[in-house]
Parts: C-alpha cells; sequence; structure tokens
C-alpha cells in the first residue's frame, strides 16, 4: 500500500506525485523523491524497482522481511534493514523498516509496524537547510526516529523490573516473580537482537570508509550510533539487574522455606514433650507408682506445661517462632 510519494528540491516540497511521474521528477537537479510503502505487494516492489533502478537482492530481502540489521551498497545506493521495536500495552510489537537510499530517491518499506513515520517527514519538511543534504539526511532522520523508538520501550522494561523488585523485597517471593523475571529478560532479548546488530551496522557509515551518500552527515549518523552504544549498554545492565533479581528471589525462597522448617521443628519438640508424659499413661503396666499420688496428676501437667515453656522461650530466642 503506497503512503506517501512526494518530490523535494532545493530541500523545499514540491508536491504530492503519482508513481508515474517518478522518472520525471528523479531527471530534475537538486531533486529527489521520497516514497512510503507499507507491506507492499511484489507488483509495488517490481514497478518501483523498475523506477529507481534497486538491485534484484536488495528487492527481495525488502519483500520476505524478517532480515536482520544490516547496511549493504549496491552502487552508489544504499539498502538499510533497521528493526522497529514498540509498545503494544504490556507487550513488544515488532517489525521492520527496509530504506533504499539514492542520490535521487528515498524508498522506505514498513512491514508490520505500528506507528508511520508521518513525523519525521513532517520535522524533515521544517527543516530545509537539512533536507538540501537530500536522500541522505532522510535516511538518517529514518534511523534516528527508529533508534529513538527503543528508548521508551528501554524506560517501561526499567520500571517492570523495580516494581518486581519492590515486591520481592516485600516478602512477596512466589512463582509469579520468576514468572515476571523471565518475561521480562526475554523482552529485553528482543530489544537486544533488535539493537546490537544494528550498532555494528551503524559504525560503517561516520567511521573508516563511509558510503559517498553519507560523506557530509557523519556526524549525524555518529550521534545515531553513540545513541546506540548507551542503549546497548542500558539493556545489559538491565539483564544483570534481571539475573541479579532472579539469584536473590530464589536465595529469599529458600530462606522462606527455611524459616518454615525451623517453625515447624518448632512447634513438634513443643508437641513432643507434652505426648511423651501423656504416652506413658497410656501404656498398660501393673506397676506404676505415681499412680497412687494424690497429686502425680496435677504434678505430670504442670511438668509438661513448664517444659513447653522452657522450649518456646529459647525457641523464640533464636528466633524460630
Amino acid at each position: 500500500m503506497l503512503v506517501n510519494c512526494v518530490a523535494y528540491q532545493g530541500g523545499v516540497k514540491l508536491a504530492d506525485i503519482p508513481l508515474s511521474d517518478i522518472s520525471d521528477y528523479v531527471k530534475r537537479p537538486n531533486c529527489f523523491v521520497w516514497v512510503a510503502v507499507l507491506d507492499p505487494e511484489q507488483d509495488e516492489l517490481r514497478m518501483l524497482q523498475e523506477e529507481f533502478g534497486l538491485h534484484e537482492l536488495a528487492v527481495e530481502d525488502a519483500s520476505h522481511g524478517h532480515q536482520l540489521p544490516k547496511i549493504e551498497e549496491y552502487g552508489k545506493s544504499l539498502f538499510v534493514v533497521l528493526p522497529v521495536v514498540e509498545l503494544n500495552g504490556s507487550k513488544l510489537q515488532t517489525g521492520e523498516l527496509a530504506v533504499f537510499a539514492g542520490d535521487n530517491y528515498v524508498l522506505s518499506v514498513r512491514h508490520q509496524a505500528g506507528h508511520g513515520f508521518a513525523d519525521v517527514r513532517r520535522r524533515a519538511e521544517q527543516d530545509p537547510e537539512l533536507l538540501r543534504h537530500g536522500s541522505a539526511y532522510v535516511l538518517y532522520a529514518l534511523m534516528d526516529a527508529v533508534v529513538d523508538r527503543y528508548f521508551p520501550v528501554i524506560d517501561a522494561l526499567s520500571a517492570e523490573i523495580e516494581e518486581i523488585e519492590k515486591s520481592i523485597f516485600a516478602d512477596q517471593t512466589t512463582r509469579a516473580s520468576i514468572e515476571a523475571l523471565y518475561g521480562l529478560k526475554q523482552r529485553l532479548m528482543i530489544v537486544k537482537h533488535a539493537a546490537g546488530p544494528l550498532l555494528e551496522a551503524t559504525g560503517k557509515l561516520h567511521g573508516g570508509r563511509v558510503p559517498q551518500l553519507c560523506a557530509d552527515l557523519q556526524d549525524y549518523f555518529r550521534d545515531v550510533h553513540d545513541h546506540l552504544m548507551r542503549l546497548n549498554q542500558t539493556i545489559d545492565n538491565l539483564r544483570e539487574m534481571v539475573t541479579t533479581a532472579t539469584s536473590v528471589n530464589l536465595a529469599l525462597i529458600t530462606l522462606q522455606e527455611s524459616e518454615v522448617t525451623k517453625r515447624l521443628a518448632a512447634y513438634g519438640a513443643l508437641v513432643a514433650v507434652p505426648t511423651m508424659v501423656a504416652g506413658l499413661y497410656g501404656m498398660n503396666f501393673a506397676y506404676m507408682p505415681e499412680l497412687g499420688w494424690r497429686y502425680g496428676y496435677p504434678m505430670s501437667v504442670a511438668f509438661m506445661v513448664l517444659i513447653d515453656v522452657y522450649f518456646f522461650y529459647r525457641f523464640r530466642k533464636a528466633k524460630w517462632l
């Protein structure tokens, strides 16, 4: 589905144009066309391939989707795959943005991403000085927008782990806490699998041999790379926190079980002495001297109570009860 097809010249929007007029505008000096499509059909991509002269392998990757983050050069053009990770309530929604960038065109192909990039287009059109750089600036703006969308996800996951930690140390260490931590670790892995390879890919756009298309905007692509570095460090820190929280949670559960075991042992000892003394009177002995004692029964009861009081005092002092 076609989202936008706009022609720009000298950093200024000329007009929204039909796909059939693309070839006329790309021939103009200092002019480029920005086309955005959403989950396109094969026929649509083939038509755009003919208009822009896209490489067959890049078109195949863009049509199939589910690619690893990467930046590939095909002559003077670039093919960039950017994984999109967004919040959808409490769940993560993953998608993909494939970008073809050449001297006089930008084609963005969006797959399964919940939110579009209309705000990126608006911001670019409001800054004609930067838009004069043409397709390279649009590529930077799209990459920057994709990376910026990772940060709210990380903030939400950070807030979630803080809530789980509070519940753990509020004596609520249950199976649910471990399940929540495991689910959190899975979502962190989703973001890591997106941001990690993208960090390596963006390094090609600002250091060493930089593609000619991006040569004038190395500082901007370095900024995207710096954001990804900070993002990956945060993800690693959160994963370590999840691992630590899981270990602490298991340790607290073990301590709770130990406390329960000590309480049961203490109560068992309190019951054992009266049971032993009372059990003597249930035996069928022919000769039991205490049976003839006048104060035998109250003395036995008093003995049991005193022993239990003593045990209770010792157990409370040892914090078993």
